[in-house]
């Protein structure tokens, strides 16, 4: 059977790479993929709420970008006839496969929003995602700003995410070589107007992304990424992802939550409940106690309670 990556949707169209050949070529589901056998340990159950059932049964699966899949096209209309187990999948951006999330954040227009990488990288724990930070348009922040920025964003380089600060019409070789690896699908996530396109543009100018500028009126960008792509780059692929604002939690309990908190979770053991502790108001929890004394970033704390109460508040669903 012939094999394929999926590197591009647009309406129901599949752009396919042949693994074996390197051809590009276009192709459609088969009518009766979408809907497959999916056995209880299967990597295509997905929990959907608190009382999900993980059983033997008819779902309906369809392909997304990142998929490996089998193919027929021994017909006039190349048809995919199966998609292969996915090592992982994100809902928002809709890719699968995924080695490596590549976060980018503009320092000004629009501002850099803390809460939003936090939210970030409870995606990327909860999807055994390594993140990697890229701060654009540093060249549109003052001196003072930029130095405050980069002294917050000390405590997520001690967590032991690469940062990366870069004007993305001049971007240093070195970013380059150490943000992309050979055979590795990147995601570059993140808000809409934060030079995603101009970055991939600027690494590689005959991709020819369109870019838009940021509204002034609604204080965010043009939505001028529409779908879900991988680019050949340096031996991998990297997906631009339509931007967005806002990020959903994919979790119903709010006790899970500390787990996707590296940096919380590493100190719980100190904590006088141990794993039990949510470091809320709990007596004795080390997390707080650090907060209190300045050796984690109180920003992170708060966008934890926020989460917490995002969680909680959530309608139900069975």
């Amino acid at each position: 059977m012939k094999k394929a990556l999926i590197i591009k949707l647009i309406g129901g169209n599949y752009t396919l790479v042949d693994l074996d050949t390197k051809e590009e070529f276009q192709a459609r589901a088969r009518g009766g993929l979408r809907y497959i056998k999916v056995e209880p340990g299967s990597v295509f159950h997905r929990t959907v709420s608190q009382r999900t059932k993980k059983e033997t049964e008819i779902l309906q699966v369809s392909p997304k970008v990142g998929d490996y899949c089998y193919y027929d096209d021994s017909e006039d209309v190349v048809l995919i006839t199966e998609i292969l187990p996915r090592e992982n999948e994100l809902s928002r951006p809709d890719i699968s496969n995924v080695d490596q999330l590549l976060l980018t954040f503009s320092a000004v227009e629009p501002d850099f929003s803390f809460n939003l990488l936090d939210k970030f990288l409870v995606l990327a724990y909860k999807n055994d995602l390594k993140p990697t930070l890229l701060v654009t348009k540093i060249d549109l922040i003052n001196n003072e700003d930029l130095k405050n920025l980069k002294a917050n964003l000390s405590y997520y380089e001690k967590l032991g995410i690469k940062i990366f600060y870069v004007n993305s019409l001049d971007l240093s070789t070195t970013s380059k070589e150490e943000i992309f690896l050979e055979n590795k699908i990147t995601v570059l996530a993140g808000q809409t107007g934060v030079g995603k396109s101009t970055f991939l543009n600027a690494i590689k100018p005959e991709l020819d992304i369109k870019t838009g500028e940021i509204s002034k009126a609604l204080g965010r960008g043009r939505h001028t990424t529409r779908h879900t792509e991988l680019y050949k780059i340096r031996g991998g692929y990297i997906a631009d992802t339509p931007g967005f604002s806002k990020l959903d939690l994919d979790i119903f309990e709010f006790g899970e939550l500390k787990w996707y908190y590296p940096d919380f979770y590493d100190l719980s053991p100190n904590c006088r409940f141990t794993s039990s502790c949510n470091h809320l108001k709990e007596p004795g929890c080390e997390v707080t106690k650090l907060v209190n004394t300045g050796d984690i970033l109180q920003s992170r704390y708060d966008n934890y309670v926020r989460f917490i109460d995002e969680i909680k508040s959530k309608k139900r669903i069975y």
